[in-house]
């Protein structure tokens, strides 16, 4: 009997028209553009503008995308992963009312919370529900609305999050293509360096919560970057080694846009040459959940079937890991 594998068989995008550049920033906040491209390779991000406009509707738009593209029946999915840190709202599921919005009548849904690292995590889940033979079509969206939690006088974290989404259709795949191997990782020493403080069961909001701004972001960035430099690149070397693969077998690293520095330190340990290296940071900065799925809507032209792919990410929690999976069809 042939092996059933799971492998992403299409892929969209949606990023805001609002451009917020460096050049901005330098407006309300202590910065300026070298410092901020210097120290994270980001130029530009993306900025959802709209009353009532949240992560569903990137999401939407990003699935809508990928139902245009490769002229699926909305109705033939049987089940819609949202992978996001900043739902549209606390309790109500934003994937429910997505698949809702893109006619998937048929699919149940569910949002999946690992920060940075929510769709990565995601693929695993989408593969696996492939793999048990239940389900034919997963749709994993990675999407986040960022602005909406950031503190645009706080130059730790206003000059680094974008907003954006980036949709991938997980299907069955009997050729031994789609995702080989993966390594997932946490540590909840991290949530004392990453994290929103009030808003959750701990901190309910309050007046004080908000007049003290207990409800933005907060990193501690220097302990982040130590944690996401190492991690990072163990995880994607240990995809190396588990699988054989050699440099030359490697067609490209897909990791989480954070940093370029970080993206630049994983690259060297498992020795990838530039330009096997997806790279959009400079354009969107760190879309959180959407980085990964972007890069392979940005990138998906200049990928071949059976191209070998590393995907590595690392977010609040802890959270990390790394993947690899074989790339299954030729645009």
């Amino acid at each position: 009997m042939t092996k059933i594998t799971a492998a992403i068989s299409a892929v969209g995008k949606y990023v805001p028209e609002y451009v917020l550049t460096n050049k901005e920033l330098e407006s309300f906040v202590d910065t300026n553009d070298e410092w901020i491209t210097t120290r994270t390779g980001i130029k530009e991000r993306r900025i959802l503008k709209g009353e009532g406009l949240g992560t569903s509707y990137m999401a939407i738009k990003a699935s809508e995308d990928l139902i245009k593209k490769s002229n699926i029946n909305p109705e033939e999915i049987d089940l819609v992963i949202v992978a996001t840190a900043t739902p549209d709202l606390p309790v109500a599921s934003t994937a429910a009312y997505v698949a809702t919005e893109i006619g998937a009548i048929n699919a149940f849904g569910y949002d999946l919370q690992a920060a940075c690292s929510s769709f990565l995590y995601g693929m695993s889940t989408a593969s696996s529900y492939i793999e048990s033979g239940r389900y034919k079509k997963v749709l994993l969206i990675g999407a986040d609305k960022m602005s909406s939690i950031i503190d645009y006088k706080d130059r730790a974290t206003c000059i680094i999050f974008g907003d954006g989404a980036g949709a991938v259709l997980f299907e069955p795949n009997s050729e031994g293509l789609g995702l080989q191997d993966e390594y997932l990782r946490s540590d909840g020493i991290g949530r004392d360096f990453l994290r929103i403080e009030a808003g959750g069961s701990i901190m309910p909001a309050t007046i004080e919560t908000v007049k003290e701004k207990k409800h933005f972001v907060y990193q501690e960035g220097k302990t982040v970057f130590k944690y996401a430099v190492s991690n990072m690149a163990d995880v994607a070397e240990k995809m190396l080694i588990r699988n054989n693969l050699t440099e030359p077998e490697i067609q490209w690293l897909v990791a989480h846009q954070a940093n370029k520095r970080i993206i630049e330190a994983t690259a060297n340990r498992v020795g990838v040459s530039s330009e096997k290296v997806m790279m959009n940071i400079h354009r969107y900065g760190n879309t959180t959940s959407a980085t990964l799925p972007l890069l392979l809507a940005d990138y998906e032209k200049e990928l071949k079937k059976g191209d070998n792919l590393i995907f590595a990410a690392f977010g609040g929690g802890f959270t990390w890991g790394a993947a690899y999976l074989k790339w299954a069809y030729n645009s």
